[in-house]
């Protein structure tokens, strides 16, 4: 069905009759002005750092040029989450921009089914490909076909700068920015950077080392998050950002340790989204890239069996997307001419499933594959509800189009709904 707000099949009506949502409930999981500052602050750093002594890297001439087409194309995935705890009236609490601001603003797909591996890098591997993915779990092999990145650069010989993944989700790896096909590979992938894994591998090194009693110890890890910005490169981070020298210069560092110390002193808890946020939104500030693909993780606290947190974090995923929308349609390079997409990388298990129902993602079963994607932007048309059946592969070639070259032969196929 397609049109106005109207109905959409089992969640009713849209846009009016709208369910009462507890705000000051919903604002208790806005981080405050101050840490947000420290973070922003922390983001530019660790960009500019990246950027500034190697403008080879990014700039005019690097691999290709940069594009003269304006039109940009950005992915916005979160790992798992079931309709329930979203589009459904029992969720609609958790999604108060998503169902509510941005809902009819843009064209919503109420089907949206994942056919491969339910994981987090064969899902979003199949995503970039087009193809659905059936390889290791961890990351430790790149995608077997080529990646939209790739396709993207090659065909339109665009520069590296033009496409970047930054992800919270430590299931990836910076193989996942270029796959393993010859005539594509590295020479043609995207920057991958993941933010979250410096605070991550802090966390890890100091339990090993046994001077942590557990991951909210915020003053045991100062010191593991100083070392690492002290250590020698950052691919014990996962990052794969095109650049001969990783190490950070003496002010950069100072100012990173000052304001990790600040942030230590505010006894207030961190997501790892939320930083992946701040950093995705430095890049397009200063890279201006024509594909951008974020992936959100802070709701995988599933896995540890809290629900509240998991709600938490399905509250942070509908607030950042809403920040970001708001800051793209800032950004001149951006306004009225970015699609963006949105959307669960698959949903979770049911309840009384004989693998903890919620906790995971692995059961063969509609609350585990069907979830379903909202497109925003300049090729979405407002208040649009398509209630075929679409897949994540459809992805790539979707946006193949939007820049005007074709894929054929891939198991996923263009949307028509999605079209400039």
């Amino acid at each position: 069905m397609s049109g106005g707000i109207a109905k959409c099949g089992i969640w009713g009506t849209i846009g009016v009759g709208l369910t009462p949502i507890h705000w000051g409930e919903y604002h208790a999981f806005a981080m405050d002005t101050s840490r947000r500052d420290l973070l922003k602050m922390a983001a530019a750093l660790l960009v500019d750092q990246w950027a500034g002594p190697r403008a080879h890297a990014f700039g005019i001439d690097s691999l290709g040029s940069r594009l003269v087409d304006d039109r940009k194309a950005i992915v916005i995935a979160c790992g798992g989450v079931r309709w329930a705890e979203t589009f459904q009236e029992t969720g609609f609490a958790n999604i108060p921009n998503l169902y509510r601001e941005l809902l009819p603003q843009g064209t919503f797909f109420t089907s949206i089914h994942n056919a491969g591996v339910t994981s987090h890098y064969n899902t979003t591997s199949s995503i970039l490909t087009g193809e659905w993915q059936h390889i290791d779990d961890w990351g430790k092999s790149p995608p077997q076909n080529p990646t939209i990145f790739e396709l993207f650069r090659k065909t339109l010989n665009a520069s590296r700068q033009s496409t970047w993944f930054i992800s919270s989700n430590k299931a990836l790896t910076k193989e996942i920015g270029a796959s393993s096909v010859r005539e594509f590979g590295p020479k043609y992938g995207a920057n991958v950077i993941f933010p979250k894994q410096l605070i991550i591998n802090a966390v890890a090194r100091a339990a090993v080392q046994g001077r942590a009693k557990s991951s909210a110890d915020r003053n045991s890890m100062r010191s593991e998050l100083e070392a690492m910005l002290n250590a020698d490169n950052y691919d014990g981070m996962g990052w794969s950002v095109s650049d001969n020298s990783d190490t950070l210069d003496d002010s950069s560092r100072q100012t990173v340790v000052q304001a990790i110390g600040d942030l230590v002193r505010t006894n207030a808890p961190v997501t790892g989204d939320e930083f992946t946020f701040l950093v995705s939104m430095e890049v397009i500030r200063r890279f201006s890239p024509s594909l951008l693909v974020i992936t959100f993780s802070d709701v995988e606290v599933a896995h540890f069996g809290s629900y509240s947190l998991h709600l938490a974090g399905i509250r942070t995923f509908d607030r950042l997307v809403h920040e970001f929308w708001q800051g793209v349609q800032g950004e001149p390079a951006y306004r009225d001419r970015t699609t963006l997409f949105v959307l669960p990388e698959f949903g979770r298990d049911f309840d009384g499933s004989n693998t903890n129902g919620f906790f995971n993602h692995r059961v063969n079963n509609e609350s585990t594959r069907k979830t379903w994607m909202m497109c925003l932007g300049a090729a979405a048309k407002p208040g649009e509800i398509i209630e075929r059946p679409v897949q994540h592969v459809d992805i790539c070639p979707t946006i193949a189009n939007l820049f005007d070259f074709k894929l054929t032969g891939l198991e996923g196929k263009p949307l028509p709904e999605i079209r400039l």
